[in-house]
Formats: structure tokens, sequence, C-alpha cells
């Protein structure tokens, strides 16, 4: 496969979700790689937002429309003309999906069926990337890593939406994109799960980094709920290479990557929260300090692990950045933002280290 550096360029990409904080920073790389971008979202989520800091309306065309919209989207694909989409509009939070599961299923599930059902209609789309979750599978609280081809599920709405958007896009790749007529229809259609990222840049409320950092800003104690449940941490940059990787290979090789995929951190990051909180404090440091939150919350898994070894094998990916530096890569750019620095040149500088780093066996 080609060093990603040189596919992209000149490349037409749209990417749903560009206004969010994954998207955004995708937004950003797939621009420094010379891609031409379009981004398909509602507004920013988050009052900051990484979108607006970095000022990516000004980097590619922006779509303000929402992904619930046929008409809208078929629309924006057809003036795009892209040849790659990556898919990661969605209600991402599991806590929010509690509040409004109605909402968190029309724009997870059906907000999928739009996209594929625009593609469908869009010639010259050579692939598709629909990213999914980690919590798209059945979990069992093993202590091994989940497969690809493990039973999907999901306790919550926003992880059974999740679950609901891998099997519509199986449906899809095998009703319409079907890899054995590969020459008749020309796309490539594969999903990708990864875990909890983490990076600068994140607003959200109620995910646990984002919460720390904004605590951390103002000079507050942390409260932290879920303690002892462990999660498959990683920086935004590993998924979203994962991402490049296989679209390129999409691309590149057709049907032979049109399947699921996983994108997880070395089993060694795999950590409780209670752990993380207290690297960041570390990293942090000025007198930074926690509490445990002793009340009753909604339903969260404990224990979730992905095994990543297809993407390894078949992808040549591997994680770059382990648990501690993508800790301190966060907090470097949020003391960045404390201090008004110009947060898209520290964005591109991770980037650029990140890409040039070599990756770890």
């Amino acid at each position: 496969m080609n060093a990603i550096t040189d596919f992209y360029r000149g490349k037409r990409v749209l990417v749903t979700g560009h206004t969010g904080f994954k998207g955004s920073w995708l937004s950003l790389w797939l621009h420094a790689l010379g891609a031409r971008v379009t981004g398909y979202a509602l507004s920013p989520p988050t009052d900051p937002s990484l979108y607006d800091l970095c000022g990516i309306d000004k980097l590619v065309v922006s779509v303000i429309a929402d992904i619930q919209d046929p008409v809208a989207l078929a629309r924006a694909l057809k003036s795009a003309s892209p040849e790659i989409i990556i898919h990661m509009a969605a209600q991402p939070l599991v806590r929010e999906s509690y509040k409004h599961p109605a909402e968190t299923y029309a724009i997870n599930v059906m907000g999928t069926v739009n996209l594929l059902d625009a593609v469908r209609e869009c010639k010259g789309v050579k692939a598709v990337v629909n990213v999914t979750t980690d919590k798209c599978y059945e979990n069992r609280e093993w202590q091994r890593g989940y497969r690809e081809s493990e039973p999907l599920g999901g306790y919550d709405p926003y992880s059974s939406s999740k679950a609901c958007s891998e099997i519509v896009t199986a449906a899809y790749r095998t009703s319409f994109f079907n890899p054995e007529k590969f020459d008749r229809h020309g796309v490539a259609l594969a999903t990708a799960r990864a875990g909890n990222v983490i990076g600068g840049g994140d607003w959200a409320i109620d995910r646990l980094v984002p919460d720390c950092i904004r605590a951390l800003l103002k000079g507050e104690k942390i409260v932290v709920r879920n303690p002892l449940a462990v999660r498959p941490w990683q920086h935004v940059l590993e998924p979203l290479a994962g991402y490049l990787r296989l679209a390129q290979g999409l691309v590149e090789e057709g049907s032979r990557f049109a399947s699921a995929w996983n994108f997880g951190p070395h089993d060694d990051d795999a950590r409780p929260v209670e752990w993380i909180v207290k690297k960041l404090c570390a990293e942090w440091g000025r007198k930074a300090s926690f509490d445990v939150d002793r009340g009753e919350h909604p339903h969260e898994a404990h224990f979730l692990k992905l095994d990543w070894s297809k993407a390894r094998a078949e992808l040549g990916w591997h994680p770059k950045w382990n648990l501690e530096k993508a800790i301190q890569k966060t907090v470097e750019w949020a003391k960045a933002y404390q201090g008004h620095a110009d947060v898209r040149s520290v964005c591109l500088r991770q980037i650029k280290e990140y890409a040039e780093e070599k990756m770890e066996s």
C-alpha cells in the first residue's frame, strides 16, 4: 500500500460530521494531505469547538445540514462528486441516548440509510467508510478483545443504534454493493470500529477527558463517575489513521477490504477511568485533584477491549502513541489553548509528529 501522504493529494473526499471533534481533526489532516474536502454536518455541537477554533470552514467546503435530511444529503453528494466518503455524523454519547433514544436511532440508523441511499445515486464514489464504535458488540465483559466476527448488540440506545448501523451497512453491501459484483457498481463499503478517543479540542459533555479538562482549565476539582470502568483509550489520531488507510485500501484494492475493521490500542492501554484521571492530574500539575461521585448513573459497560489483529495483518496499521503519550498530547493542546496559542498550528504539529513516527509492533 502506498503512503497515505501521496495517496490523498487531489482526492475528492466527503466527511460527514466534520464539525465534531473527530471530524474536525480528520478534516484538518485531509486538508494538510492535499485532499479536496467537503464536509456535511450540523453546526458545531459545542461552544467552544475545535471546528471554530481551527477555522476549518476556511479550509473545506462546508455544508451545514442534517444527516436526517435525505434530499439535502443527496444534493451535497451530487455537488461534491466525492471519490471517498467517511461517515462520522452521529449522536455519539451514551448518556445522551438515554435522554433522547428516538433521536439517537433516527440519526445513527436512518442517517446511515440516507447516506447509503445517496451513494447508490451518486456516480463516481469508490469507497465508503462508515465509522461506528467498539460499543456495537454484544458486551460479555470478556478480558480479551472483541473480533470483527463477534455478535453485535448493545445495552443502551447509543450502543445498539451503532450495532444497527453496522447491520444496515452489511445489508447495503450485500444487496447493492456486493463485493462479488464489484466490477458492476465499483463501490467498496466498509465499517470501522474504534475505542474511546482522547485529544485536544474535545468539548463534549458527559465524556471523561473533556469533563476533566474543563475542570482543570477552571482550577476546579475533577468529579469522576465509574472509576473502575475499563476502556480501550487511544489518541484521536490513531483511529483516524486507520480510517485513512482503510479508505485508501478500498480505493486501491476494491472489494478486498469491504468488511468490518477494528482500530484499537495495545492491551496495556485498556485502563480504568481512575488511572486516566490520575495521569491527567499528574501531567497537568498545579495541585490538580479529583473526587469520586458515588451517586447512581445510567448503565455503561464495565470492561471493553478490541482485537485489531486484522487491521495489523491486512492494512499494516498499528497504534503509534501509547496512552501516556496520548494524555501528554491532550494536556499539551489544552495548555496551548489556555495560553491563547494558535491551536490549528498545535493540531498540525501533532499530526506531523504522529505521521512521521514509526509504528510500534
